[in-house]
């Protein structure tokens, strides 16, 4: 499990090493092609930052490459903000005074029709707040049925879950899992998931295991920018990519990194992430891995996520809305945190096929499940 192989890596060392990487460091990974953790460490660190424009060329390079000038679209559907997690900067904390829903079969096939009439979506993903009493693993099944008509591939983001589960749904019409550990600072972890089945770190690293030997299609990782150093973070999740590619190398990855929004939390960031050095890390990741997707959300502005599809990302989402049923049946609840891009998803495609990028709305069929 990672989190046996986590125990290898002192956090505080690792930040150490990345804050003491050189100019020549940079040079010498940026004159490679295949990139060790060092190398990776040397593109994330301060040192870095006056090559900026050699990465971007570089990350352009390798993303047309393996992915050519397209960019793949999906849509989140929240199904639920019922959670029994008390996470400090969650909306959906379980301490927060608001009305908690569980979409009906119904109301989630309703919600499938409001989102196809917003455009031509075949990429969902399920996002839901981790009660397993009231929404576990027999009412995600049943989401999935209700959704499988209208989409070609279906992703959750969703409670950790034991491996016989994720066998169980994809067996349901699951495709892929993302699963944010938020942080991968051990010790810290704890601070910011107080209480609930999240405050179980080990359970929540290793439900990437758990996904790889049920022999989930694709599988995508993150942290969250704002707990903890953002260096570090990125690169404990770079190991965690090395160590599963090794271990389930059937499987395709995804990472993202959103930056913290405003939530019902209130809850202030303790670190502050520039677009230059989210763009930073995005052109790192893609020098690191060629063939990773990476994924932008709505968290981001218009302007960043225009400039980011031609330098690296490969995957993003558009016409976003972060509360349950917040397309058709429930527009006025609590959203999970605040969109920065509220534009259309046929504004999103207009803007980018004016830079020259086909946007890519289905990539999966069902003949193939």
């Amino acid at each position: 499990m990672f989190s046996d192989e986590l125990l290898n890596y002192d956090w505080d060392d690792t930040t150490r090493r990345i804050a003491a990487k050189t100019a020549a460091d940079v040079e010498t990974a940026l004159a490679k092609e295949n990139l060790t953790i060092e190398d990776f460490m040397a593109l994330v660190s301060p040192a870095a930052a006056p090559y900026l424009e050699q990465m971007a060329r570089l990350s352009r390079h390798y993303t047309q490459q393996r992915f050519g000038k397209t960019i793949s679209m999906y849509i989140p559907l929240y199904i639920t903000n019922s959670c029994t997690n008390s996470c400090v900067y969650c909306g959906f904390n379980r301490h927060n005074q608001f009305p908690r829903i569980i979409l009906t079969p119904e109301q989630i096939e309703a919600e499938c029709k409001a989102i196809r009439r917003l455009g031509p979506f075949e990429n969902l993903l399920l996002v839901t707040g981790e009660n397993p009493r009231l929404a576990g693993t027999d009412y995600l099944e049943r989401a999935l049925r209700v959704c499988r008509p209208y989409f070609n591939n279906l992703t959750m983001e969703v409670m950790p879950l034991p491996e016989e589960d994720y066998r169980r749904l994809t067996q349901s019409g699951l495709n892929g899992v993302v699963c944010f550990q938020e942080t991968y600072h051990r010790e810290k972890y704890k601070t910011y998931h107080p209480a609930g089945m999240k405050s179980n770190f080990e359970w929540r690293v290793n439900g990437f295991d758990r996904m790889g030997a049920a022999g989930v299609h694709k599988i995508g990782l993150g942290v969250l920018i704002g707990l903890e150093d953002w260096r570090t973070d990125v690169t404990m999740m770079a190991r965690h990519l090395l160590y599963l590619r090794k271990h389930y190398w059937r499987t395709r990855y995804s990472v993202n990194f959103p930056r913290m929004r405003p939530s019902e939390g209130h809850f202030r960031p303790n670190v502050v992430m520039t677009d230059r050095e989210l763009a930073q890390l995005t052109f790192a990741y893609r020098l690191f891995d060629h063939d990773v997707d990476i994924s932008v959300s709505t968290r981001e502005t218009p302007d960043f996520r225009n400039n980011i599809a031609t330098l690296g990302a490969t995957s993003m989402s558009a016409g976003s809305k972060t509360e349950p049923g917040g397309y058709e049946t429930y527009p006025q609840a609590l959203e999970q945190f605040a969109v920065s891009d509220e534009r259309s998803p046929a504004r999103v495609e207009a803007d980018l096929r004016a830079r020259g990028y086909e946007v890519v709305w289905k990539d999966w069929d069902k003949i193939f499940d």
